[in-house]
């Protein structure tokens, strides 16, 4: 039976092994499933608003001001833009309802965020009665990265979306490539089919039918963004984390687990990929007695090409060793 903590990095974090081996795989499921874990649950929405919803969005902002690329609508996609934030709004004021409010009177919607202290009337549709573009309106209102994906000639195109929070990877350079094209760098998974059958999922996926799947990497402190733009400040951390003590390893380096949703959009047809990103430093997770062992298993016998690509080759085996080591940490 999980014990629930008032810890908010392990009461709602998704601890993404479910055994000791990881491959890639589509480890697709219905959205809305609570998962239980041994240090609280989550799952039961599809948008997830915690502790460092207001930092984080404020860091958004920051980003954007700075790179405006981390943005971008292309002209075909205006539609589904709109279909995005109504969307969000009608997931944000279900969830939340003390906080948030959508309503319509004839053509007029009213939305409420009172978390923010925002208040938007606007004409469907019509770009000049909102305060900004309707994806990047949305996007600054909720902690999840945006992309959306439109179907022509039996493919998917990555045409739209705000990703500020990239995973070394830059949808500024990804932005009108196909799905098949952005995911062709991942090792294993072409020869393995996992790409092409999350494809042929995609283009299956029904409106009102949303889906997720986890994703994982490793990153060096609590910095949400590690796109390719910001490289040069980042890449070092790889080399001087090998040179820290051992206490200051296990804070600053942290599993990197994204909750990835899958919205087909009812309005404009347009798939809704949402990525949303949680961090949690090893001493935290060693504190947990079954993800410190599940943990050091897989990073252990994680194969190098995989390692590799995922850019955490120079320190997973003494990631592994350090949670190994670290057993008795658990309260």
């Amino acid at each position: 039976m999980p014990l629930p903590t008032a810890d908010p990095l392990l009461y709602g974090f998704p601890f993404p092994f479910a055994g000791e081996r990881y491959r890639y795989s589509t480890n697709l499921e219905p959205a809305r499933t609570p998962v239980v874990t041994p240090t609280g649950r989550w799952g039961t929405a599809v948008l997830d608003i915690d502790t460092w919803y207001e930092a984080e969005l404020s860091e958004r902002a920051e980003i954007l001001a700075a790179d405006p690329g981390r943005g971008a609508v292309l002209p075909h996609m205006r539609g589904a833009a709109w279909d995005t934030m109504r969307t969000l709004m009608r997931e944000l004021a279900a969830t939340y309802p003390d906080s948030m409010r959508l309503t319509r009177d004839g053509d007029r919607w009213s939305w409420e965020n009172r978390i923010l202290g925002l208040r938007a009337d606007f004409v469907y549709g019509d770009d000049s009665t909102l305060p900004s573009e309707p994806l990047h309106y949305i996007a600054s209102q909720v902690q999840d990265d945006i992309v959306l994906l439109d179907e022509r000639d039996g493919a998917l195109y990555g045409d739209a979306g705000v990703v500020t929070f990239a995973a070394d990877w830059s949808f500024g350079f990804d932005v009108g490539m196909s799905f098949l094209e952005i995911h062709g760098p991942v090792p294993r998974i072409r020869q393995e089919q996992v790409i092409i059958r999350a494809h042929e999922f995609l283009k299956r996926l029904q409106p009102h039918q949303p889906y997720r799947r986890t994703n994982w990497t490793m990153t060096i402190g609590r910095r949400l963004d590690v796109s390719t733009e910001r490289y040069p400040e980042w890449g070092p951390d790889r080399e001087m984390i090998m040179l820290v003590d051992d206490d200051t390893f296990g804070r600053l380096v942290h599993l990197r687990v994204e909750v990835q949703h899958l919205i087909r959009l009812p309005e404009s047809g347009a798939i809704l990929f949402l990525i949303r990103t949680y961090m949690l430093p090893l001493d935290k997770l060693a504190t947990v007695e079954p993800w410190r062992r599940r943990t050091a298993a897989v990073l252990a016998e994680l194969p190098v090409d995989m390692a590799d690509y995922k850019g955490i080759i120079k320190y997973k085996d003494r990631a592994a060793a350090w949670l190994t080591a670290h057993g008795e940490a658990a309260p």
